[in-house]
């Protein structure tokens, strides 16, 4: 087993060039259990010595459950990344999202990689996009708090684990700032129930919690840097709270009903920099539901990865509250996002971009700006609808309004068809721009010609340049 090493920020004077690499060792407790043999990864400032990084295993596509790689680190400058594929000759090699550009250069069963400015990376040998490799290229930390602060609930590199009778939870009280180093691993759910200004920040691991990070009728709480390995619910749930930040999160999972981020009457919220692969929504906004009471709005979604392998990467309305005259989920922006991956059999549950308006909702003033949608294996590019789901739903939504589509690019099939449509007279969909959609390079300025349903009680629809 080879041995990493944790390059401290605190070297002094003389590690200003240290300071651009850190490399973070797994805990002993998780080195075989944790550990994927697919890869060999390195990494190297310019011309520096090669560090050997811990390729964690990851599960990926409720589907059929398969074992996917990934492997983190800092840097500033510029670093070399070196992947051995262990497993099976290498006939070919990408590097997604393709906005970066990278092209690896391939030596036998080795690629080797430049990355200038941090990212997300998915590097898909042959085709296989379930057991691929996951390289996190994190910037370097600014904000790692002070482990002797008593106002800091510190995990330092290890293994965590809840305290008994707990219920596998770590609960937090307000003002609290929880820091997992990069290192740790802690296997609980994080828990924020009636707090405000809380933090949560690191480079660290939760690992298979019942829920990753639970935000309930709480208030400016924040979620930076953390990597969430297989919940078996949601990543990040939030209910009934407000002025909430998700920055720079990773997330996989493999379970039923295990969402990325999953907001219930949520406001103010701003998700930025986030990697979501998901097996259900990778994200959803929701009005009512369960406990949780009132309005969403005022949400925006940008530079971000998306990859469902069940279900939707977005997902806009269906939950809300038929017992008033019902919710309004409105002011959403998605800016900026890269969508890597749909797979959905059920027509009732696609769409990369999806409002399904239900219980009463009134979704209005969305908008959808610089997506790029690489081809996908099961599922439809969009989906509008006002929607009576008797699974989910105890009315219809009151309506779609105001949604505008700038700069889509698709690149695929395009084989299965968006549908765009009301329910009746009084419950309709109205008011969707698209500008500049382009699908395999072509610009689209008709309906049909992207393969879009226009259905009935639904107008004002608009294509332009």
């Amino acid at each position: 087993m080879k041995y990493l090493f944790w390059t401290s920020i605190f070297l002094g004077p003389t590690a200003s060039k240290a300071q651009e690499l850190i490399t973070y060792p797994a805990p002993k407790a998780v080195i075989y259990s944790m550990h994927s043999d697919d890869y060999t990864v390195r990494v190297r400032k310019p011309d520096g010595t090669w560090q050997d990084l811990f390729e964690y295993k990851v599960k990926v596509d409720m589907d059929r459950v398969q074992d996917a790689s990934m492997v983190y680190f800092d840097f500033s400058g510029s670093v070399e990344v070196s992947v051995r594929r262990n497993n099976g000759n290498v006939q070919s090699v990408r590097v997604r999202p393709a906005i970066h550009g990278i092209t690896p250069v391939q030596n036998g069963n080795v690629i080797n990689f430049t990355l200038t400015k941090p990212g997300k990376f998915s590097v898909e040998f042959d085709g296989d996009k379930l057991h691929n490799l996951h390289v996190f290229a994190n910037p370097l930390e600014t904000n790692r708090p002070d482990a002797g602060d008593s106002h800091v609930i510190y995990f330092g590199p290890g293994l965590h684990t809840p305290p008994e009778n707990s219920n596998g939870t770590f609960k937090v009280s307000k003002g609290k700032t929880v820091y997992i180093a990069g290192g740790a691993v802690v296997r609980g759910k994080i828990l924020c129930d009636s707090v405000e200004n809380v933090r949560i920040l690191g480079r660290g691991i939760v690992d298979q919690p019942s829920r990753g990070v639970e935000i309930t009728h709480s208030k400016n709480v924040a979620v930076e840097g953390i990597i969430f390995i297989n919940p078996k619910h949601y990543t990040i749930y939030g209910g009934a709270s407000k002025d909430l930040t998700f920055r720079n999160i990773k997330s996989f999972s493999c379970n039923g009903w295990s969402d990325g981020i999953d907001l219930m009457s949520c406001s103010d919220v701003v998700i930025d920099d986030v990697f979501m692969r998901n097996s259900d929504d990778c994200i959803a906004i929701y009005g009512h539901r369960w406990d949780f009471y009132g309005s969403a709005r005022n949400i925006s979604i940008t530079n971000s990865t998306l990859w469902a392998d069940i279900a939707h990467p977005s997902n806009i309305g269906i939950h809300g509250n038929t017992n008033t005259v019902g919710d309004t989920i409105e002011n959403i922006t998605f800016k900026n996002i890269d969508i890597l991956e749909q797979d959905e059999d059920d027509p009732e549950y696609q769409g990369c971009m999806a409002i399904n308006a239900g219980d009463f909702n009134l979704v209005r003033n969305v908008r959808y700006e610089n997506i790029r949608i690489d081809d996908f294996e099961e599922g439809q590019l969009l989906n509008l609808r006002i929607v009576y789901n008797k699974q989910y739903n105890t009315g219809p939504g009151r309506g779609i309004e105001n949604i505008y589509f700038k700069d889509i690019y698709y690149a695929g099939l395009n084989q299965f068809t968006s549908h765009i449509a009301g329910l009746d007279k009084e419950h309709n969909v109205k008011g969707v721009t698209f500008e500049n959609l382009r699908i395999n390079g072509k610009l689209m300025l008709d309906a049909a010609s992207a393969n879009i349903e226009a259905g009935n009680f639904a107008g004002q629809i608009i294509f332009k340049k």
